[in-house]
């Protein structure tokens, strides 16, 4: 019987390409719930044509139905910064100026 020899550590855990994961999170102002919800999924639809997504999916916090979650895949940086200076991006941030009270992106990396 041979023994093969295990792989080492950097093939395990160096994928030919990882995505970048975005997770956003939104809050709304109490009064603005229900018109930033419409506006954050008018973007949907556009921005998963978009190149380099892979995924691009938003949440409704069960508890706390002004919190918005974003969680998404990206193929590069590069094609987060073109998603971020689309016009449909820049129509959600001019509509909802005002409405949104807390943002956080948070740019992450697959480790396991």
């Amino acid at each position: 019987m041979t023994q093969s020899t295990p792989p080492s550590t950097t093939q395990l855990t160096t994928p030919l390409t990882t995505p970048l994961t975005i997770v956003a999170n939104i809050t709304a102002h109490a009064d603005k719930v229900e018109i930033v919800k419409a506006e954050l999924i008018k973007v949907i639809a556009t921005t998963r044509e978009e190149k380099g997504c892979l995924q691009y999916d938003l949440h409704q916090d069960n508890e706390n139905p002004a919190h918005f979650t974003f969680y998404e895949n990206w193929a590069s940086r590069e094609d987060l910064k073109a998603h971020l200076n689309t016009q449909h991006i820049k129509d959600y941030v001019a509509v909802t100026e005002g409405m949104v009270k807390e943002f956080t992106l948070n740019e992450m990396t697959l480790i396991g």
